[in-house]
Protein backbone atom coordinates (compact mmCIF):
# COMPACT_ATOMS: atom_id res chain seq x y z
CA UNK A 1 0.00 0.00 0.00
CA UNK A 2 2.83 2.37 0.90
CA UNK A 3 4.61 1.72 -2.40
CA UNK A 4 1.39 2.16 -4.33
CA UNK A 5 0.61 5.37 -2.49
CA UNK A 6 4.10 6.71 -3.17
CA UNK A 7 3.81 5.92 -6.84
CA UNK A 8 0.40 7.60 -6.96
CA UNK A 9 1.66 10.73 -5.23
CA UNK A 10 4.72 10.84 -7.49
CA UNK A 11 2.55 10.49 -10.59
CA UNK A 12 0.20 13.24 -9.43
CA UNK A 13 3.09 15.54 -8.58
CA UNK A 14 4.76 14.89 -11.92
CA UNK A 15 1.50 15.65 -13.71
CA UNK A 16 1.06 18.89 -11.78
CA UNK A 17 4.62 20.07 -12.40
CA UNK A 18 4.32 19.30 -16.10
CA UNK A 19 0.98 21.07 -16.44
CA UNK A 20 1.35 23.99 -18.90
CA UNK A 21 0.09 26.62 -16.44
CA UNK A 22 2.62 25.65 -13.79
CA UNK A 23 5.47 24.98 -16.19
CA UNK A 24 4.93 28.19 -18.18
CA UNK A 25 5.00 30.31 -15.05
CA UNK A 26 8.70 29.49 -14.74
CA UNK A 27 9.74 28.79 -18.34
CA UNK A 28 8.75 30.87 -21.36
CA UNK A 29 6.21 29.03 -23.48
CA UNK A 30 4.84 29.75 -26.92
CA UNK A 31 1.41 31.46 -26.61
CA UNK A 32 -1.55 29.16 -26.99
CA UNK A 33 -3.79 29.32 -30.04
CA UNK A 34 -6.61 31.79 -29.63
CA UNK A 35 -4.65 34.20 -27.43
CA UNK A 36 -5.40 37.77 -28.50
CA UNK A 37 -3.34 40.87 -28.00
CA UNK A 38 -4.49 43.42 -25.45
CA UNK A 39 -5.69 46.15 -27.81
CA UNK A 40 -6.08 48.90 -25.22
CA UNK A 41 -2.66 48.20 -23.67
CA UNK A 42 -0.92 48.22 -27.06
CA UNK A 43 -2.66 51.45 -28.06
CA UNK A 44 -1.72 53.08 -24.76
CA UNK A 45 1.93 52.08 -25.23
CA UNK A 46 2.05 53.48 -28.74
CA UNK A 47 0.28 56.71 -27.74
CA UNK A 48 2.52 57.26 -24.74
CA UNK A 49 5.90 56.28 -26.14
CA UNK A 50 5.92 56.84 -29.92
CA UNK A 51 5.74 60.51 -30.93
CA UNK A 52 4.92 62.20 -34.22
CA UNK A 53 3.91 59.01 -36.01
CA UNK A 54 0.12 59.09 -36.25
CA UNK A 55 0.22 57.18 -39.52
CA UNK A 56 2.53 54.37 -38.39
CA UNK A 57 0.64 53.91 -35.12
CA UNK A 58 -2.74 53.70 -36.84
CA UNK A 59 -1.62 51.30 -39.58
CA UNK A 60 0.35 48.94 -37.34
CA UNK A 61 -2.29 48.88 -34.60
CA UNK A 62 -5.08 47.94 -37.02
CA UNK A 63 -2.90 45.44 -38.89
CA UNK A 64 -1.63 43.63 -35.80
CA UNK A 65 -4.94 43.52 -33.96
CA UNK A 66 -6.76 42.31 -37.04
CA UNK A 67 -4.13 39.61 -37.55
CA UNK A 68 -4.29 38.45 -33.92
CA UNK A 69 -8.09 38.17 -34.02
CA UNK A 70 -8.05 36.00 -37.14
CA UNK A 71 -8.11 32.32 -36.05
CA UNK A 72 -6.90 31.17 -39.46
CA UNK A 73 -4.85 33.80 -41.34
CA UNK A 74 -4.02 32.97 -44.95
CA UNK A 75 -0.41 34.11 -44.64
CA UNK A 76 2.01 35.55 -42.07
CA UNK A 77 1.78 39.24 -41.23
CA UNK A 78 4.48 41.13 -43.14
CA UNK A 79 5.23 44.77 -42.26
CA UNK A 80 7.94 46.92 -43.85
CA UNK A 81 8.79 50.04 -41.81
CA UNK A 82 10.56 52.90 -43.61
CA UNK A 83 11.99 56.26 -42.57
CA UNK A 84 15.11 58.07 -41.44
CA UNK A 85 17.02 57.00 -38.34
CA UNK A 86 15.55 58.10 -35.01
CA UNK A 87 11.94 58.27 -36.18
CA UNK A 88 10.78 55.25 -34.14
CA UNK A 89 10.99 52.15 -36.34
CA UNK A 90 13.02 50.10 -33.86
CA UNK A 91 10.97 51.44 -30.99
CA UNK A 92 7.67 50.40 -32.54
CA UNK A 93 8.95 46.92 -33.43
CA UNK A 94 10.14 46.43 -29.83
CA UNK A 95 6.77 47.50 -28.41
CA UNK A 96 5.00 45.13 -30.79
CA UNK A 97 7.32 42.24 -29.90
CA UNK A 98 6.66 42.82 -26.18
CA UNK A 99 2.92 42.53 -26.72
CA UNK A 100 3.21 39.28 -28.67
CA UNK A 101 5.84 37.80 -26.32
CA UNK A 102 6.17 39.59 -22.94
CA UNK A 103 9.97 39.13 -22.82
CA UNK A 104 10.24 41.21 -26.00
CA UNK A 105 13.64 41.09 -27.65
CA UNK A 106 14.85 38.80 -24.86
CA UNK A 107 12.22 36.22 -25.79
CA UNK A 108 13.39 33.01 -27.42
CA UNK A 109 10.48 33.43 -29.82
CA UNK A 110 11.55 36.91 -31.05
CA UNK A 111 14.46 36.96 -33.47
CA UNK A 112 16.38 40.07 -34.48
CA UNK A 113 18.64 40.04 -37.54
CA UNK A 114 21.08 42.86 -38.30
CA UNK A 115 22.22 42.99 -41.91
CA UNK A 116 25.75 44.19 -41.14
CA UNK A 117 26.21 41.60 -38.37
CA UNK A 118 24.47 38.48 -39.63
CA UNK A 119 24.86 38.91 -43.42
CA UNK A 120 28.06 40.97 -43.87
CA UNK A 121 29.77 39.35 -46.89
CA UNK A 122 28.52 39.71 -50.46
CA UNK A 123 30.16 36.47 -51.58
CA UNK A 124 28.28 34.46 -48.95
CA UNK A 125 24.75 35.22 -50.14
CA UNK A 126 23.98 31.60 -51.05
CA UNK A 127 25.08 30.39 -47.61
CA UNK A 128 23.08 33.13 -45.85
CA UNK A 129 19.94 32.13 -47.72
CA UNK A 130 20.29 28.49 -46.68
CA UNK A 131 21.01 29.41 -43.06
CA UNK A 132 18.10 31.84 -42.95
CA UNK A 133 15.63 29.26 -44.25
CA UNK A 134 16.83 26.64 -41.77
CA UNK A 135 16.69 29.12 -38.87
CA UNK A 136 13.16 30.30 -39.63
CA UNK A 137 11.88 26.78 -40.31
CA UNK A 138 13.25 25.52 -36.99
CA UNK A 139 11.92 28.40 -34.93
CA UNK A 140 8.43 28.46 -36.43
CA UNK A 141 8.25 24.69 -35.89
CA UNK A 142 8.91 25.39 -32.19
CA UNK A 143 6.51 28.35 -31.97
CA UNK A 144 4.05 29.22 -34.78
CA UNK A 145 3.68 32.82 -33.49
CA UNK A 146 7.39 33.60 -33.74
CA UNK A 147 8.38 37.19 -34.55
CA UNK A 148 11.24 37.92 -36.96
CA UNK A 149 12.69 41.44 -37.18
CA UNK A 150 15.14 42.31 -39.96
CA UNK A 151 16.94 45.57 -39.24
CA UNK A 152 19.16 47.54 -41.64
CA UNK A 153 17.32 46.26 -44.70
CA UNK A 154 18.88 49.12 -46.64
CA UNK A 155 22.30 47.53 -45.96
CA UNK A 156 21.34 43.93 -46.76
CA UNK A 157 22.76 42.38 -49.92
CA UNK A 158 20.05 42.08 -52.61
CA UNK A 159 18.72 38.56 -52.94
CA UNK A 160 19.31 37.42 -49.35
CA UNK A 161 15.84 38.26 -48.10
CA UNK A 162 14.18 36.51 -51.06
CA UNK A 163 15.08 33.25 -49.30
CA UNK A 164 12.09 33.71 -47.00
CA UNK A 165 9.56 34.26 -49.82
CA UNK A 166 8.08 30.72 -49.57
CA UNK A 167 7.36 31.32 -45.88
CA UNK A 168 5.49 34.58 -46.59
CA UNK A 169 3.27 33.24 -49.35
CA UNK A 170 -0.29 31.94 -49.28
CA UNK A 171 0.56 28.34 -48.47
CA UNK A 172 -1.20 26.13 -45.93
CA UNK A 173 2.14 24.54 -45.11
CA UNK A 174 5.68 24.41 -46.48
CA UNK A 175 7.37 21.05 -45.90
CA UNK A 176 4.91 20.26 -43.13
CA UNK A 177 5.30 23.58 -41.30
CA UNK A 178 2.67 26.34 -41.21
CA UNK A 179 4.03 29.91 -41.14
CA UNK A 180 0.65 31.65 -41.22
CA UNK A 181 0.74 32.84 -37.59
CA UNK A 182 4.26 34.28 -37.66
CA UNK A 183 5.05 37.99 -37.91
CA UNK A 184 7.84 39.38 -40.10
CA UNK A 185 9.02 42.98 -39.78
CA UNK A 186 11.51 44.81 -42.02
CA UNK A 187 13.19 48.02 -40.82
CA UNK A 188 14.82 50.25 -43.39
CA UNK A 189 16.07 53.78 -43.97
CA UNK A 190 15.36 53.26 -47.68
CA UNK A 191 12.52 55.45 -48.86
CA UNK A 192 13.20 57.99 -46.10
CA UNK A 193 13.99 60.74 -48.61
CA UNK A 194 10.68 60.12 -50.41
CA UNK A 195 8.76 60.26 -47.14
CA UNK A 196 10.54 63.45 -46.05
CA UNK A 197 9.79 65.16 -49.37
CA UNK A 198 6.12 64.21 -49.17
CA UNK A 199 5.91 65.56 -45.59
CA UNK A 200 7.60 68.79 -46.64
CA UNK A 201 5.25 69.17 -49.62
CA UNK A 202 2.29 68.89 -47.23
CA UNK A 203 3.88 71.56 -45.03
CA UNK A 204 4.54 73.99 -47.89
CA UNK A 205 0.99 73.57 -49.18
CA UNK A 206 -0.38 74.51 -45.75
CA UNK A 207 -1.81 71.08 -44.96
CA UNK A 208 -1.73 69.52 -41.51
CA UNK A 209 0.82 66.80 -40.91
CA UNK A 210 -1.89 64.68 -39.31
CA UNK A 211 -3.84 64.74 -42.58
CA UNK A 212 -1.19 62.64 -44.36
CA UNK A 213 -2.73 59.24 -45.11
CA UNK A 214 -1.24 55.91 -46.07
CA UNK A 215 -2.59 56.21 -49.61
CA UNK A 216 -0.50 59.37 -50.05
CA UNK A 217 2.75 57.45 -49.51
CA UNK A 218 2.45 53.67 -49.75
CA UNK A 219 2.43 53.19 -53.53
CA UNK A 220 5.28 55.67 -54.03
CA UNK A 221 7.22 54.00 -51.21
CA UNK A 222 6.85 50.44 -52.53
CA UNK A 223 7.97 51.45 -56.03
CA UNK A 224 10.84 53.54 -54.69
CA UNK A 225 12.17 50.76 -52.46
CA UNK A 226 11.77 48.14 -55.21
CA UNK A 227 13.89 50.24 -57.58
CA UNK A 228 16.45 51.34 -54.97
CA UNK A 229 19.75 49.55 -55.71
CA UNK A 230 20.95 50.44 -52.22
CA UNK A 231 18.25 48.35 -50.58
CA UNK A 232 17.94 44.70 -49.67
CA UNK A 233 14.51 44.83 -51.31
CA UNK A 234 15.87 45.90 -54.71
CA UNK A 235 13.87 43.98 -57.34
CA UNK A 236 12.77 41.64 -54.56
CA UNK A 237 10.41 38.78 -55.37
CA UNK A 238 8.72 39.53 -52.04
CA UNK A 239 7.57 42.93 -53.32
CA UNK A 240 6.92 41.61 -56.80
CA UNK A 241 4.69 38.92 -55.32
CA UNK A 242 2.74 41.49 -53.27
CA UNK A 243 3.62 39.68 -50.04
CA UNK A 244 4.30 42.79 -47.93
CA UNK A 245 1.00 43.63 -46.28
CA UNK A 246 1.90 47.24 -45.44
CA UNK A 247 4.68 49.64 -46.32
CA UNK A 248 4.62 51.79 -43.20
CA UNK A 249 6.09 55.31 -43.53
CA UNK A 250 7.71 57.04 -40.54
CA UNK A 251 7.55 60.81 -40.93
CA UNK A 252 10.46 63.10 -40.05
CA UNK A 253 10.16 64.48 -36.52
CA UNK A 254 9.62 68.17 -35.84
CA UNK A 255 11.02 70.26 -32.99
CA UNK A 256 7.87 69.67 -30.89
CA UNK A 257 8.25 65.90 -31.25
CA UNK A 258 11.86 66.04 -30.13
CA UNK A 259 10.70 67.86 -27.00
CA UNK A 260 8.20 65.06 -26.36
CA UNK A 261 11.06 62.55 -26.58
CA UNK A 262 13.10 64.59 -24.09
CA UNK A 263 10.22 64.74 -21.61
CA UNK A 264 9.64 60.99 -21.91
CA UNK A 265 13.33 60.27 -21.36
CA UNK A 266 13.48 62.54 -18.30
CA UNK A 267 10.42 60.85 -16.84
CA UNK A 268 11.91 57.42 -17.53
CA UNK A 269 15.02 58.43 -15.57
CA UNK A 270 12.90 59.58 -12.66
CA UNK A 271 13.68 63.27 -13.17
CA UNK A 272 11.27 66.13 -12.65
CA UNK A 273 10.58 67.43 -16.15
CA UNK A 274 12.23 70.84 -16.44
CA UNK A 275 11.04 72.71 -19.52
CA UNK A 276 14.27 74.73 -19.66
CA UNK A 277 16.24 71.50 -20.03
CA UNK A 278 13.71 70.17 -22.53
CA UNK A 279 14.13 73.29 -24.64
CA UNK A 280 17.92 73.23 -24.35
CA UNK A 281 18.21 69.61 -25.49
CA UNK A 282 15.81 70.13 -28.38
CA UNK A 283 17.68 73.26 -29.49
CA UNK A 284 20.97 71.36 -29.61
CA UNK A 285 19.64 69.06 -32.31
CA UNK A 286 20.17 69.96 -35.97
CA UNK A 287 17.24 70.49 -38.32
CA UNK A 288 16.48 70.54 -42.05
CA UNK A 289 15.77 71.94 -44.64
CA UNK A 290 18.55 74.47 -44.18
CA UNK A 291 16.29 77.50 -44.52
CA UNK A 292 13.14 76.39 -42.69
CA UNK A 293 14.75 74.05 -40.10
CA UNK A 294 11.54 72.05 -39.58
CA UNK A 295 12.68 68.46 -39.13
CA UNK A 296 15.31 66.87 -36.88
CA UNK A 297 17.88 65.16 -39.10
CA UNK A 298 18.46 62.47 -36.44
CA UNK A 299 14.93 62.25 -35.14
CA UNK A 300 15.14 61.44 -31.42
CA UNK A 301 18.15 59.17 -31.82
CA UNK A 302 20.61 61.31 -29.85
CA UNK A 303 18.23 62.59 -27.19
CA UNK A 304 19.65 60.29 -24.50
CA UNK A 305 23.21 61.40 -25.16
CA UNK A 306 22.23 65.09 -25.28
CA UNK A 307 20.34 64.77 -22.01
CA UNK A 308 23.40 63.26 -20.30
CA UNK A 309 25.14 66.63 -20.70
CA UNK A 310 22.35 68.32 -18.78
CA UNK A 311 22.05 65.77 -15.96
CA UNK A 312 23.59 68.14 -13.43
CA UNK A 313 20.65 70.48 -13.99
Amino acid sequence: VSVGLAIGVASALTGYLSHPRFYCSYVECCPRDGRRLNASALKAQLDGRLFGQHLAKDVVLKAVLGFSKNPSPKKPLMLSLHGWAGTGKNFLSQILAEHVHPAGLRSKFVHLFLATLHFPHHDQVKLYKEQLQNWIRGNVSACPSSVFIFDEMDKMHPGVIDAIKPFLDYYEEVDGVSYRKAIFIFLSNAGGDLINKAAFDFWTSGKRREDIQLKDLESMLSVGVFNNKNSGLWHSSIINGNLIDYFVPFLPLEHRHVKMCVRAEMAARGYIVDEKVVQAVADEMTYFPKEQKIYSDKGCKTVQAKLDIHEDL
